[in-house]
């Protein structure tokens, strides 16, 4: 009866471990729901020194769209030594944990890297890819199938020696593969180690299947709150455009009145004189406020775009030459720089020469000690039909807290600005189907204007 007992002692013990170990991944799951963790917790659990399953871990996740298995992730047993047993006063409440830093540890692994930019189509004709993938069955290098067949040297590439491969499964259906095996001691994989893995399967793919549906949730959430706070945004924006678009309407008529009878007055008044003086200020002023007026009315206003073939480079030489002036007077070296070929859009021609017109003033507006203006046409490398339009200064660039908001309506740092120049500048290249960015680069900043060609 002891002797009985006694050879049943190591299966039970066998057992009870094993037990143990689907008790504390399954408490493992309900701890987290960041996919990054589960990951590493999944395959650090399975490869860690004290489970002794297997000497390492690679997950393959299926991505639906290009139907491939895309590598995730690798993890050895030399990197699982960070496995952490919280609760270990209660064996089955007891879970696992992992630092950060482990975490970066393994992501960083050469092997990892490499597994990370590896993809498997699934092709069915192998039969490896059929069995674990379309049969969602364990598949182990003993089996005979893997013996002969080719395709399988996807696997092969990656482990060397005897392996098994197992499907993660979640509602009927296959969203990744672990793959197991030994290559420091190149040891068989027991039976007792697979049908472990089998149920540890089992769990793991319900627990990133369940951790991937949350982030799908998150990020709704996060998007829907993103589209309601863009919504009230525009809401407010609208109210105040109409209050703006209002008001500029009502102050027109009386600044006209205004400048007309103070331009009268400063041609009656005697010049170098007090009087003469501030009659020239008030005219300055006014002609002053009925531009940011006829701004914002040009903001508010639904835009209408007579489209035309125009040439870029002929409206570019047009802005040139009417901001000669003002590179005369600010010391400002202005070059261009394009392809011997037209630049022909589908545009409205006055609109894109205002936005042009925008961009070299306010850089001439960056340099007033002077500096150089540069331009440029280029076809995207990618993409021979569209162009960009650079405009780059040395005017020491825009601040970075700002950047992100220069082209927000009514947002200024000019003292006599409306805040709407590259507003309307943005709208205009929107209504032509192209786009506007600006970054900092070298003394200056730099404009680019993206834009399609025309056919």
């Amino acid at each position: 009866m002891n002797t009985h007992d006694s050879l049943n002692h190591p299966e039970t013990d066998n057992r009870l471990s094993e037990l143990t170990l689907l008790y504390q991944f399954s408490n493992t799951m309900l701890s987290t729901m960041r996919l990054n963790k589960l990951t590493h917790l999944i395959l650090t659990a399975i490869t860690a020194p004290s489970s002794n399953l297997f000497e390492r871990a690679i997950l393959f996740l299926r991505n639906e769209k290009s139907n491939v298995l895309q590598g995730m992730l690798a993890v050895s047993s030399k990197l699982s030594e960070g496995l952490e047993i919280v609760g270990e006063h209660d064996t089955l409440g007891s879970r696992w944990d992992i630092s950060d830093e482990i975490i970066s540890l393994q992501r960083s692994d050469e092997f990892c890297l490499k597994v990370r930019l590896t993809r498997i189509e699934i092709d069915m004709s192998c039969p490896l890819i059929h069995q674990v993938v379309s049969e969602r069955s364990l598949c182990s290098y003993d089996d005979k199938l893997c013996h002969k067949c080719p395709a399988c040297n996807f696997i092969k590439s990656l482990s060397g020696g005897p392996f098994a491969v197992v499907p993660l499964v979640a509602r009927e259906h296959t969203i990744g593969i672990i793959v197991v095996d030994n290559p420091g001691t190149g040891r068989e994989i027991s039976r007792e180690n697979l049908h472990f893995l089998q149920l540890f399967a089992n769990q793991a793919g319900m627990a990133i299947e369940n951790s991937m549906l949350y982030n799908r949730i998150e990020d709704a959430h996060l998007n829907l709150k993103d589209a309601r706070e863009r919504l009230l945004h525009g809401e407010r924006l609208a109210a105040i455009g109409e209050m703006a678009a209002s008001l500029a309407h009502e102050l027109k008529n009386p600044l006209i009145a205004i400048g007309g009878f103070a331009g009268r007055l400063l041609k009656s008044l005697p010049a170098e004189t007090r009087e003469h003086n501030y009659a020239d200020t008030i005219v300055s002023e006014v002609i002053r406020l009925e531009k940011m007026l006829a701004e914002i009315l040009s903001f508010s206003r639904k835009p209408t775009i007579c489209f035309s073939r125009c040439d870029l480079e002929e409206i570019l030489h047009d802005c040139l030459a009417n901001s000669a002036a003002a590179f005369e007077d600010q010391n400002i070296t202005v070059s261009l720089s394009c392809d011997a070929r037209p630049w022909v859009v589908s545009g409205d021609a006055h609109q894109l020469k205002q936005v042009f017109l925008n961009l070299i003033l306010n850089s001439c507006d960056a340099m007033p000690e002077g500096g150089q203006l540069v331009l440029a046409l280029e076809k995207v490398q990618l993409d021979k039909k569209t162009v960009i339009v650079t405009f780059a200064d040395t005017g020491g660039g825009i601040p970075k807290e700002i950047l992100s908001q220069i082209f927000n309506p009514f947002f200024t740092t000019k003292h006599h600005g409306t805040g709407l120049g590259l507003a309307i500048a943005n709208r205009i290249i929107l209504n032509h189907f192209g786009s506007i960015d600006a970054y900092n680069e070298g003394k200056g900043a730099v404009f680019t204007i993206t834009l399609p060609l025309a056919e």
